[in-house]
């Protein structure tokens, strides 16, 4: 896929199951981290660089540490 392709959201998970994504746009996205029976929610904006390759690598290099996601599946973890 190509950035100049790419729709939103999209949604992935780390491969472990603890983190759900919800990709927003190339700067924003949620994140869900399952601890025990707990969700915690964190809504991110990328200011920094670091931060915008992390939202790149998971919409285009993720194949080694996450894989991609239904809606479903994510709001499932969501709520």
């Amino acid at each position: 896929m190509k950035p100049e392709s790419t729709k939103f959201p999209q949604y992935r998970k780390y491969k472990n199951g603890l983190s759900y994504f919800k990709i927003l746009s190339f700067t924003e996205f949620e994140e869900v981290r399952v601890i025990g029976k707990k969700r915690i929610v964190d809504k991110i904006t990328a200011k920094q660089y670091p931060e915008k390759v992390f939202i790149s690598d998971l919409l285009f290099n993720y194949e080694d540490f996450a894989e991609e996601i239904q809606e479903t599946e994510y709001e499932n973890k969501y709520n």
